[in-house]
């Protein structure tokens, strides 16, 4: 198939993370011997006119390549570039804060309304982010499929257990979103180990000076394996995780984690890999950073657990759903 990958995160030279899980799906894509081209943004900044370069791009790659089918990551505003700008048949994923937008930002709402009624198929990384969607665009209904952007086996693979400890990582930004102050009293409260927080943000200077907090600052998605290789637990207790890269990535890696119950992690954390606890409960966080290290590490239920969303086996759901969407405009 010529596929059309339209998406406004990729991993460019100044943000070379930016959407790394869409450049995994695309490279699988290739590999499976479809050919794709793309119009992206590779950085971040540049306001809403970064949106309309995105649209000629999109018109100017579609009118040179012609696509069969236009693949687009995220429902607003890609998904209605992709909309307006490409006649081919259009699938798009929805990824998690263009559907929280919806209903909270003027104008979002219609505009994802018109997307869903034009694409012929929508992917929800979750099965959470599905129900929040087809709640509130009712268009979504019965055209939306559950496949997550997957994990690398190869990049996450299972090492052997740090040295002392025990050591826990949060990986994700700094903001409320993601729980971290409150999880940083509960380590406080546990008393014992380290705990890591890889990435930045407005809540870093509430957690300077707690004893065995440690801030490694923004980091590059390449130094992730080796973070995670060095601790026991990955924690991501976020008070909403529409599906949860991080704990699937640890979890590949072979480490027990401690997760929220709203969202995407009780689609893929089993009981013996992890513990997902009430985000706003901190007595049930301090008990889920005891119980976890407690855990074996490598943890070996947590890795067959991963197994099941090989980013390979994603990309082959994807294509699954990008032929039918080509079958059927043809028929």
């Amino acid at each position: 198939m010529k596929i059309l990958l339209i998406s406004q995160m990729y991993p460019g030279p100044e943000d070379p993370d930016l959407g790394v899980f869409v450049r995994g799906l695309e490279e699988q894509l290739v590999a499976r011997g479809n050919d794709v081209e793309r119009a992206v943004l590779d950085h971040r900044g540049g306001g809403k006119r970064r949106y309309l370069a995105l649209a000629r791009d999109t018109i100017a790659v579609t009118r040179r390549f012609k696509p069969d089918v236009a693949y687009a990551h995220f429902l607003v505003p890609t998904g209605l570039i992709a909309a307006l700008g490409v006649r081919a048949p259009l699938v798009v994923t929805a990824h998690g804060q263009d559907v929280a937008n919806v209903g909270s930002i003027p104008g979002i709402r219609a505009a994802t309304r018109l997307v869903a009624r034009r694409a012929a198929a929508i992917v929800a990384v979750s099965d959470y982010l599905r129900r929040q969607l087809e709640t509130k665009v009712p268009e979504a209904r019965g055209k939306t499929e559950v496949i997550d952007c997957g994990v690398d086996l190869e990049r996450f693979s299972v090492t052997p257990a740090p040295e002392g400890g025990p050591h826990f990582l949060c990986v994700g930004s700094l903001i409320e979103r993601k729980n971290v102050v409150r999880l940083a009293r509960a380590f406080a409260r546990l008393g014992e180990g380290t705990l890591t927080f890889a990435g930045g943000g407005s809540l870093r200077t509430q957690l300077q000076g707690i004893r065995g907090v440690g801030l490694a600052g923004v980091v590059t998605y390449d130094r992730i394996p080796a973070l995670i290789a060095a601790s026991h637990v990955v924690c991501q207790p976020s008070l909403i995780e529409p599906f949860g890269q991080a704990a699937l990535e640890a979890m590949a890696s072979g480490r027990s984690v401690v997760g929220t119950s709203v969202g995407g992690h009780p689609e893929f954390v089993p009981p013996d890999a992890g513990v997902l606890v009430d985000p706003t409960d901190e007595d049930a966080l301090v008990d889920a950073l005891r119980t976890t290290a407690a855990m074996p590490c490598p943890n070996p239920a947590a890795r067959p657990a991963a197994e099941a969303h090989d980013v390979r086996r994603q990309a082959e759901r994807v294509e699954a759903v990008l032929a039918r969407a080509v079958r059927d405009r043809r028929a």
